[in-house]
């Protein structure tokens, strides 16, 4: 398990249940491993001074989940994303490779 907080982002946990994000302003994301069903990379055209990259993981019938500001993803929870079934690192390869505005869908689960 690990605990990150960084200036203007809030804190996000990483556990064997799944990731937690609490908003600067209170308002907690959440997805459970169990329910993990999309796994997706965001891509803006705000870097490279700004945040530019975000993972999208998303829960139960998509309506539910966590943006992680890539910043966040460390070794460990890449890891992670990569031992699901299916994880696509060539859409990871071309997510960090994006300069705009852009979606990469990194992982989906079978339940849908």
């Amino acid at each position: 398990m690990f605990k990150r907080r960084k200036k203007n982002a809030g804190s996000i946990d990483v556990d064997d249940d799944g990731v937690r994000r609490v908003l600067p302003d209170g308002t907690v994301e959440r997805v459970r491993w169990d329910e993990l069903r999309e796994v997706r990379i965001a891509t803006t055209a705000d870097g490279p001074f700004n945040e530019d990259v975000f993972w999208l993981l998303s829960g139960g019938d998509l309506s539910i989940g966590v943006a992680l500001p890539g910043s966040y993803v460390d070794d460990a929870l890449m890891r992670r994303f990569q031992a699901l079934p299916g994880f696509d690192n060539e859409q990871v390869i071309a997510a960090m490779s994006s300069m705009e505005e852009a979606q990469f869908v990194v992982w989906a689960g079978t339940e849908r």
